[in-house]
C-alpha cells in the first residue's frame, strides 16, 4: 500500500478537527436558547424573577463548561493524532453526535428543575455526559493503542496523562448520574467540579 505523505496526513486531521470545531461551536451557542425571558408582570418583579432562575443558569453554565472542556481535550488529542482511519472517523462522528445532543438534555433539565421529575431530567442530562466520555475513551484508546495514529515522537508523558483522564472521566460522570437520582442540584454541582478538575489536568 502506498504511504501517505505527512503533509496529506496533517491535512486530513486538520479537516476533521475543523469540522469538529464547528459542531462544538454550534452546540455551545445553542445552549443559551434554553434561558428564558421572564414574562412581564407587576413592575419591580423583574429582578426577583431573574434571580429565581438561578438553577437554570447553573445548568447552562455546567453544560457550557462541559462542552468547553471537551473541546479543549479534543483539540489536545488532535495535536498528537496525525493519521485518520475509518474507525477514528466513525468514533469522532459519534462523539460529535453526543456533543450536538447536549443542548436538548440541558433544556429538559432546565424545564423540569422544579418539577417532580427533576431527578429523571438530571439523570438524562448527566447520562449524556457519560455517553460522550465513553466515546472519548474509545476514540483515544483506538488512536493511542500501540501509537496507531499518533504522530512520531508524541510525548509519552502527555499520552499517559490523557490515558488516565479518558479512563477516569466516565467513572466520575457515572457517579454524578447516580447522584442525580438523589439530588439533581448535587449532580449539577459535581458536574461543575469535574470540569474544574479536568481543566487543571490538561497537559
Amino acid at each position: 500500500m502506498q504511504e501517505i505523505p505527512d503533509g496529506e496526513r496533517r491535512t486530513e486531521t486538520a479537516r476533521l478537527e475543523g469540522f469538529s470545531d464547528a459542531v462544538f461551536a454550534i452546540a455551545i451557542t445553542l445552549l443559551v436558547l434554553d434561558l428564558k425571558v421572564p414574562p412581564p408582570g407587576r413592575p419591580g418583579l423583574l429582578g426577583e424573577l431573574l434571580l429565581d432562575q438561578w438553577r437554570e443558569y447553573l445548568a447552562f453554565l455546567a453544560s457550557f463548561a462541559t462542552i468547553g472542556v471537551m473541546w479543549m481535550y479534543h483539540h489536545k488529542l488532535f495535536t498528537l493524532i496525525n493519521r485518520v482511519d475509518r474507525t477514528l472517523l466513525v468514533l469522532n462522528g459519534l462523539l460529535l453526535l453526543g456533543v450536538a445532543i447536549v443542548p436538548f438534555p440541558t433544556a429538559v433539565a432546565a424545564a423540569y428543575v422544579r418539577h417532580p421529575d427533576a431527578k429523571v431530567a438530571a439523570m438524562f442530562h448527566t447520562g449524556t455526559f457519560v455517553m460522550i466520555t465513553v466515546i472519548f475513551r474509545l476514540l483515544w484508546q483506538h488512536a493511542s493503542s500501540r501509537n496507531r495514529l499518533l504522530a512520531p515522537g508524541a510525548n509519552p508523558r502527555v499520552v499517559g496523562v490523557l490515558n488516565r483522564i479518558s479512563a477516569v472521566a466516565p467513572i466520575l460522570y457515572l457517579a454524578s448520574f447516580f447522584l442525580a437520582s438523589v439530588s439533581p442540584l448535587g449532580s449539577t454541582l459535581l458536574n461543575s467540579a469535574i470540569v474544574v478538575i479536568f481543566v487543571m489536568l490538561i497537559p
